[in-house]
């Protein structure tokens, strides 16, 4: 019986903590099935090739750069938003244009040189 009220009010402690773990009305978090607005896509963008030079993969030239393209493509028969960076400064010809991949929820899917 003792193992049953321990296991009881852990469960209880758990459960309430899970509660609050996301403050009054779930602030913070994003609702998953509504489309961002191209406006949101360029920002989201920026925000990921910011944290990107930040972690050292990309010339610092990088965070002065604006989306050229956003457009919404389809891959694997999702669709997803392309964001086309082009940066002359960048001395490597092949890595000038970086392309970031976004759900069209805004969910960050990767980026490369590539496109694809």
């Amino acid at each position: 019986m003792r193992r049953f009220i321990v296991c009881l009010v852990f469960l209880l402690a758990v459960s309430i903590n899970g509660v609050f773990a996301h403050g009054p009305g779930g602030e913070g978090h994003k609702q998953l099935d509504v489309e961002i607005s191209e406006t949101q896509v360029m920002i989201q963008a920026q925000t990921i090739v910011t944290a990107i030079v930040k972690k050292g993969k990309l010339d610092a030239s990088w965070a002065e750069v604006e989306p050229k393209q956003i457009q919404k493509k389809t891959f694997n028969n999702r669709p997803e938003w392309v964001i086309t960076f082009n940066n002359p400064e960048e001395k490597d010809k092949a890595k000038q244009t970086l392309y970031v991949f976004l759900s069209i929820y805004g969910d960050y899917l990767g980026a490369n040189h590539t496109g694809s």
